[in-house]
């Protein structure tokens, strides 16, 4: 398996570890408003990417964090007149069931900023006895990126290109450098007018405060994944200048780098062309998405691309993708029509090794996909004239792919009732009551539902739109 990795700009063989399992490690959401479909491609891509490799035996212990506190929640909290760890906990709540619903089912372990504050404080500790971190009084403790010569070596910028990293809670004018970022901010450095009732604040040896942002990822995967790991992950936006950061937090510490022998970075999704943006009204929640569209869609969409290629999600898009899925379902439910022992042998083995193969290369999904209906094409040809085995072993072996990615129920269950009125057409038809048969057909129709007739028999599919 080769994946590319962002920091060498090449690409690594991925190697099962004897005994051990790869260690993980995605940036995880910060939990302060609804999820959008940009997020749910980020985190759809890395669940297809871990069911993928434990299908092939690779075991995988992946780990993600979610943000608990920040300045965004504390603001929002204060538009809404809650407090902070409540709006934090209906957001937390609201992404793990769209994640629930999205299928995303392979993160091992979820964990908060806020459980991990000892850890924090430890670490911003350490920072300060190697020389690394400095105190602004009335403000807090900040990273000096001059100490990290290879600062920026992941987005190829020099310390002084990473001057523009300012983010969050990094703004100051006493900094010795703009793009020093803050560890720990301390609560005295809040004026009168933004000090409400509610808002963290944790008392520590270092000072009174609450964390930064960069600071809570190395924290969380030293303590479960330890100084340097396998592949670190997340959405392109991240890289410079959270994941610069959690680079020269952890290396400082340690002493040890790379921090991840892998780096995979996903890239973005826009809608209709723009960047995704509430206040101009061009926004796609999740919740909105699922509303309109089966989970098994999404899925699809997004392994037809690229992990690292841009993605522009507009309506005929999404529909494109639906009209992919109900052509696949309905070629392995023509397969299942196909009950004789003679007929054409077909040898699915190349299309399999295939597949196999574009997904070892830098988990080539489109070309991938792209064998898949290859293969569907040269059966199509000769579908009426297979033999039984080859049926179900072609039908097997796209249900298998697709189970490898995580799109478990390529069928659909169809409710009883539609299929009840399905099988009284069919006899209706076999009583040459054609009539009856065609009422019955509209029936369905109007069900979401329809009819395929071929020289094999009748199939039952779902609509587009009722996937």
């Amino acid at each position: 398996m080769q994946i590319y990795d962002t920091l060498s700009g090449k690409k690594k063989e991925l190697k099962k570890p004897l005994f051990k399992s790869i260690k993980m490690f995605v940036c995880g959401p910060t939990v302060y408003d609804t999820p959008h479909i940009g997020n749910a491609r980020t985190f759809v891509t890395f669940d297809i990417l871990v069911r993928y490799l434990r299908s092939r035996k690779f075991k995988i212990f992946y780990l993600q964090n979610i943000t608990d506190l920040d300045d965004k929640i504390i603001n929002r909290a204060r538009e809404n007149g809650i407090i902070p760890e409540q709006l934090a906990k209906k957001y937390e709540d609201e992404f793990l069931q769209t994640m629930d619903q999205l299928g995303v089912c392979s993160v091992n372990q979820y964990a908060k900023a806020t459980d991990f504050i000892p850890q924090i404080v430890v670490q911003v500790r350490k920072l300060i006895s190697k020389g690394k971190a400095y105190k602004i009084d009335g403000d807090g403790w900040y990273f000096d990126i001059s100490t990290f010569p290879n600062y920026g070596k992941l987005s190829r910028r020099t310390v002084e290109q990473a001057e523009d990293g300012v983010s969050r809670i990094d703004e100051s004018d006493k900094k010795r450098n703009r793009g020093d970022f803050c560890l720990w901010k301390f609560s005295r450095a809040l004026s009168d007018a933004e000090v409400k009732e509610g808002e963290p604040v944790f008392a520590a040896s270092i000072g009174a405060g609450r964390p930064g942002w960069h600071i809570e990822d190395t924290a969380i995967t030293e303590s479960f994944l330890g100084p340097r790991y396998y592949i670190h992950g997340g959405a392109q936006d991240l890289k410079f200048p959270h994941h610069e950061a959690e680079i020269a937090q952890q290396e400082s510490i340690s002493g040890k780098h790379p921090l991840a022998k892998i780096w995979m970075h996903v890239g973005f999704l826009k809608l209709s062309g723009k960047k995704m943006s509430k206040s101009e009204g061009n926004f796609l929640t999740i919740t909105q998405l699922l509303e309109k569209h089966s989970p098994n869609t999404f899925r699809l969409l997004v392994f037809s691309h690229h992990y690292r290629s841009p993605i522009d999600y507009t309506p005929s898009l999404i529909k494109e993708n639906e009209k992919n899925l109900l052509t696949i379902i309905g070629f392995v439910k023509k397969l299942e029509l196909i009950t004789s022992k003679k007929g054409v042998d077909f040898n699915v083995r190349p299309y399999i090794e295939a597949f196999h193969h574009s997904m070892q290369d830098d988990f080539n999904t489109p070309k991938a996909l792209a064998v898949v209906f290859e293969l569907m094409n040269k059966v199509n040809k000769v579908w009426t004239q297979l033999n039984h085995v080859s049926a179900m072993s072609i039908r097997h072996t796209i249900i298998d792919l697709f189970c490898s990615i995580g799109i478990v129920q390529l069928l659909p269950e169809i409710p009883e009732s539609v299929q009840k009125l399905f099988e009284e057409r069919e006899l209706s038809r076999d009583s040459k009551q054609f009539d009856q048969a065609d009422t019955l057909r509209k029936k369905i129709e109007s069900l979401g539902y329809l009819i395929e007739d071929t020289p094999k028999g009748s199939l039952l599919l779902p609509k587009q739109e009722n996937l």
